[in-house]
C-alpha cells in the first residue's frame, strides 16, 4: 500500500481549495419560492448615505487570529506571519443581512489582514483579495499564499475575508460531516440516463440536499448573492479608510470584482482579475466550457505522463484515457479499498480527485502515484485518489468539512435565475460527452444543481459593464481547466470599451500570478505598485 500524499505545501493546498468553480454534480435542488433580493439597477456613489452610523462608522477591532474554524477548513491552523514584525490580524465587519433593509438584521464578515511592511509614506492602501469558489475562505487562503505576495506586501495592507455564507461569515451548513461523507461518495450521475426510475432516484437525492439547506439555512439563503457581497466590499473599503478599492480577484473572484466595478466604477482603484470567468455564458454554456477545459488539461496531463517511463497509463495518451475511463466505470459498481475501511474510493470521489489534480501541475505527480496505486492488479488502493477528492470537497484530515461546497451551491443558486430540467440534460448529453468523455456527463448532470433550489436566482447572467472605472488588468491562462482562456476576451468586451487590458499566460493551471511566470508577476507588480499597465495583448510564455 502506498503512502498517503503529503501536499507540496499549505500554499498549494490553498490554491486548490480556494480555486474556481468545478461543477460538482449532486449539489442542488429543493422546493420553495422565496425570492432573492431584488436585482436593483447599478448604484452610484458610495451607497452608504442611507446606512446607519453604526455600520458606516464602525471601528474594526483587529486582534490576534486564532485557530481556523471547522467551517473554514480546520487543517489550516493558525496563520503564520509572512514576515517578521507583520503578523496576521483578524476582525469582523458588520454588514446588513439584506441590503434592501439596511436598518434590519446584520451579519458579521470575518476579515484578515497584514499591515504593509514598507515605510508608511510608501503605503498605497489595502489590497483586498478574493480567491474564488464561490465558497473559498479568504481568511484561510490569504495566509497560505502569503509568500507569493511579499512584493505587494511592501506597499499594501494585504486583506481578505470570508464572504457572506462562507466559513466564519455565517457559512452555509446543510448536512453534518457524516452525511457529507455519504453525499460526496454517492453516484455522480444516474447509471442509465434513459431510465426514468434511476433518474428520479438521482433527482430525489438532490432534492433532499436542498430541503436540508432550506430547513437549516432558509433565512440566510436569499441574501447570498454576489451583488450583496459586492456591496459588503464597498462598505469594507470605506471602513478601512480607502478612497478607492484596490482588488485582486481570482476565478469566481473575477466575477465578484467585475460586479463590484459595475456597481461602483468611480470607487475602483487598481484591479487585477486572474483566471477570468466568462460573464456572458449561461450556466449550461459554462458547464460545457468547463468540460472542454478539464478535457484539455487532462489531455496535457496524459501526454506528460506518457513521456515518463513509469506512467501507470502507458505511453499512449489515447490508451491512457481509455484505461482511466474503465477505472472510473468500474468504480461505479465496485468501490476500491483505501487505508480507511469505512471510506472506500467510489466513482464520484475518484472523479473529484481527478478534477482536483488538474487545477495545478504541482498535483500531477500525486495523481500519477494515485493512479498507479489504483491500477495495481495485485493490491489496488484508492487512498491517494480519495484524499485528492476530499480536498476538492473541503474535508479536513479530522473528518470535518468546511463550507466550501455548500457555500458554492448556495451562492451560485442565489445568483443564477436559470433552472434546468431533466430533459434539458438529456438533450445536451451527447454534446457534453463529445466535449469530454471523462468529465462531460458529470458536468451535464450538474446543470440540475439549482433546479428546485428554495430561492429564486437574481439574474440569468451577471451584469459587469464598468465604463468609467479605472483600468482593470485581466489575466487568462491558455491551459486553465476551470475558467477556460476564452473567457478573458469575453470579460474584456463585457466590461466596456477602454476599461480592461488583457494579458495572456501560455501554460497550465488555474491562475497565473502564482504559477511561476516571471513575466506575469512583473506585469502585475508594476501595475499594482507603480500604476504602469502592460501593453494590451501581452503574451507571457515563461
Amino acid at each position: 500500500m502506498s503512502r498517503a500524499p503529503q501536499l507540496p505545501s499549505r500554499r498549494r493546498a490553498g490554491t486548490l481549495l480556494a480555486a474556481g468553480a468545478v461543477l460538482v454534480a449532486g449539489c442542488g435542488a429543493g422546493v420553495g419560492s422565496a425570492p432573492a433580493p431584488g436585482a436593483a439597477a447599478p448604484i452610484t456613489g458610495d451607497d452608504l448615505g442611507d446606512l446607519p452610523a453604526a455600520l458606516t462608522g464602525q471601528d474594526l477591532s483587529w486582534g490576534a487570529c486564532g485557530e481556523a474554524e471547522e467551517t473554514q477548513g480546520e487543517d489550516a491552523g493558525t496563520p503564520t506571519p509572512v514576515e517578521e514584525g507583520s503578523p496576521w490580524e483578524c476582525a469582523d465587519l458588520t454588514v446588513p443581512l439584506d441590503w434592501g433593509d439596511p436598518e434590519g438584521e446584520t451579519l458579521d464578515i470575518a476579515l484578515i489582514r497584514s499591515r504593509a511592511t514598507g515605510p508608511e509614506a510608501d503605503r498605497i492602501g489595502s489590497l483586498i483579495f478574493n480567491f474564488g469558489g464561490p465558497g473559498g475562505s479568504g481568511v484561510v487562503t490569504l495566509p497560505a499564499f502569503g509568500p507569493e505576495y511579499s512584493t505587494l506586501h511592501e506597499r499594501y495592507d494585504l486583506v481578505s475575508f470570508d464572504p457572506r455564507g462562507v466559513g466564519a461569515s455565517s457559512g452555509v451548513v446543510c448536512l453534518d460531516d457524516a452525511e457529507l461523507d455519504e453525499w460526496f461518495a454517492a453516484p455522480l450521475t444516474p447509471a442509465d440516463p434513459g431510465d426514468d426510475g434511476e433518474v428520479a432516484a438521482y433527482t430525489d437525492r438532490l432534492a433532499s440536499f436542498a430541503d436540508a439547506c432550506e430547513e437549516r439555512q432558509g433565512d440566510l439563503l436569499p441574501h447570498l448573492t454576489t451583488t450583496a457581497t459586492a456591496r459588503d466590499l464597498n462598505l469594507l473599503r470605506h471602513v478601512l479608510g480607502d478612497e478607492r478599492m484596490h482588488y485582486f480577484g481570482i476565478s469566481y473572484g473575477t466575477e465578484l470584482g467585475a460586479v463590484t466595478a459595475h456597481l461602483y466604477p468611480e470607487r475602483m482603484g487598481r484591479v487585477v482579475l486572474d483566471a477570468v470567468v466568462d460573464p456572458t455564458m449561461t450556466d449550461a454554456e459554462s458547464a460545457l466550457g468547463q468540460a472542454r477545459g478539464f478535457q484539455l488539461a487532462l489531455g496535457n496531463f496524459l501526454a506528460d505522463c506518457a513521456g515518463e517511463d513509469d506512467c501507470p497509463l502507458g505511453g499512449d495518451p489515447a490508451e491512457g484515457e481509455r484505461i482511466l475511463a474503465e477505472l472510473l466505470e468500474g468504480l461505479r459498481g465496485e468501490p476500491m479499498p483505501t487505508a480507511d475501511p469505512q471510506r472506500p474510493l467510489t466513482q464520484s470521489l475518484a472523479w473529484s480527485g481527478l478534477a482536483q489534480s488538474l487545477y495545478s501541475q504541482d498535483f500531477w505527480p500525486f495523481l500519477t502515484e494515485g493512479l498507479g496505486d489504483a491500477l495495481d492488479e495485485e493490491n489496488p488502493d484508492g487512498t491517494i485518489l480519495r484524499i485528492l477528492g476530499d480536498a476538492m470537497h473541503g474535508r479536513s484530515s479530522d473528518g470535518s468539512y468546511s463550507t466550501l461546497q455548500s457555500s458554492f451551491v448556495a451562492i451560485n443558486c442565489a445568483d443564477s435565475s436559470v433552472r434546468y430540467t431533466v430533459e434539458d440534460v438529456r438533450e445536451r448529453l451527447p454534446e457534453f460527452r463529445e466535449a469530454s468523455p471523462i468529465f462531460g456527463e458529470g458536468m451535464a448532470w450538474g446543470m440540475l444543481t439549482c433546479t428546485e433550489w428554495p430561492v429564486e436566482g437574481e439574474a440569468e447572467r451577471p451584469t459587469v459593464n464598468a465604463e468609467g472605472a479605472a483600468p482593470i488588468l485581466l489575466i487568462g491562462t491558455t491551459g486553465d481547466p476551470a475558467t477556460p482562456y476564452e473567457g478573458t476576451a469575453a470579460m474584456k468586451e463585457a466590461l466596456g470599451e477602454g476599461v480592461a487590458v488583457e494579458l495572456t499566460r501560455q501554460g497550465e493551471g488555474h491562475g497565473a500570478y502564482t504559477g511561476g511566470s516571471r513575466c506575469v508577476s512583473r506585469a502585475v507588480d508594476r501595475y499594482l505598485l507603480d500604476g504602469e499597465l502592460p501593453e494590451d495583448g501581452l503574451v507571457c510564455a515563461d
